[in-house]
């Protein structure tokens, strides 16, 4: 089966598709993978999608739909010329198929996502949501919805994220999976204790492209009024940062660089207070080197670090709860040593990329065998919103 898979790059996207190649290419010979990386925006797409600084303010710029539909403008010139050499369509995430509905409906499609843009309007911590926030999400929503309508299945990698997608968009069990996201878990043990490769000054570890989207920057400012003089921060960006007391800042470290597990393997805890994260590589990553994560409990992030168990959960923006969540565990190893233990065993157990791709196959031979069943019974008659058989009427040329 050749497949094509088009992917929104963004962030731990990457990432999740970069362990998604290997294990297709090691595991599964009966899939040929072919991949679209949406590449960085253009200067016309980033015009495209920019703000409007006044309107912006009020939330009535429909900054995130226009930077949206750029994207998927780019795709769909591609998918045009493209389409007829694949068997099957997988698109990641629904953003990027927004103006290829008829490429969902022509052919055997699946589309997958993290979270749904009706969640985002409100958690963009960049925009904050007014009383026109609504209003402005209509145009999107429809968007959306003619994708969930035209593929073939829609797989949500949280529970979450499906519950948005069945409540909001109206999109039925029958049609909608749940397929966790997952990594490659290295052959190699972390330490058993975390941080007793730096016992001197433990190190508190982040990860995130972007600081703002990310909670970075909340998190440099506990650090550096609180934390500067008991442990060591490392943000891997590719932001600049300011030079601070005892803060590290790696910007060259890309998906897939052998330096990350390094830095993971001597840190102590993983910090990532993201507001809008749906569910984060990042924590996996940590989870599979044997750190306690301390997170905001947002989306499907509480679906990834059980609370109390593998790591501490916050509330977005809480300062307080954040510092004192990082001071119990810098100052409690043994406390460390048991949730990092419990969360490499969760990713075990739950996210690893092989079961992840298994299951992706099976839903794209699902979706193959159900697209040749329907168009040989109904000569290509379309489904409906339902995923249901309906015959479409004779056409009649207007006069």
């Amino acid at each position: 089966m050749r497949v094509l898979f088009v992917n929104e790059n963004l962030g731990g996207h990457a990432t999740m598709h970069l362990h998604l190649r290997q294990v297709l290419r090691e595991e599964h010979p009966e899939i040929e993978a072919h991949f679209l990386d949406v590449p960085p925006p253009s200067l016309l797409r980033m015009m495209v999608g920019s703000q409007l600084p006044i309107l912006r303010r009020y939330d009535l710029d429909l900054q995130p739909l226009r930077a949206q539909l750029a994207a998927s403008a780019w795709v769909r010139s591609r998918l045009r010329r493209l389409e007829a050499e694949f068997d099957a369509i997988h698109a990641y995430t629904q953003n990027t198929v927004l103006l290829s509905t008829g490429t969902l409906r022509r052919k055997p499609s699946v589309v997958g996502l993290d979270t749904t843009n009706a969640r985002n309007a409100y958690s963009l911590p960049y925009r904050e949501p007014t009383r026109w926030t609504e209003p402005m999400l209509r145009p999107t929503l429809r968007f959306e919805t003619a994708v969930f309508r035209s593929a073939g299945a829609i797989v949500a990698k949280t529970d979450s994220a499906a519950a948005s997608v069945r409540d909001r968009y109206g999109v039925r069990d029958s049609r909608l999976r749940v397929i966790r996201p997952g990594i490659i878990p290295h052959e190699a043990d972390p330490p058993a204790a975390p941080g007793t490769l730096r016992p001197h000054l433990p190190r508190v570890v982040f990860v995130g492209t972007q600081l703002e989207r990310k909670g970075g920057n909340q998190l440099v400012r506990v650090h550096q009024r609180h934390l500067a003089d008991h442990c060591e921060l490392v943000l891997i960006t590719r932001e600049r940062v300011p030079q601070g007391r005892n803060l590290t800042v790696v910007n060259d470290i890309s998906p897939g660089d052998p330096r990350l597990w390094e830095i993971l393997r001597s840190s102590a805890v993983f910090a990532f207070p993201s507001r809008i994260d749906a569910f984060s590589i990042a924590v996996l990553e940590a989870m599979e080197a044997g750190l306690p994560v301390v997170a905001c409990s947002v989306n499907g992030v509480p679906e990834l670090v059980a609370d109390g168990r593998t790591g501490l959960l916050v509330e977005p923006g809480d300062d307080r709860g954040l510092l004192a969540s990082l001071r119990a565990l810098l100052e409690a190893p043994a406390m460390r040593a048991r949730m990092g233990a419990a969360g490499r065993a969760r990713l075990l157990e739950m996210f690893d990329a092989r079961r992840e791709a298994a299951e992706e196959v099976a839903t794209l031979q699902e979706v193959v065998a159900r697209h040749r069943t329907e168009s040989a019974a109904v000569g290509h008659a379309p489904r409906d919103p339902h995923g249901s058989l309906r015959r479409r009427p004779p056409h009649r040329a207007r006069t």
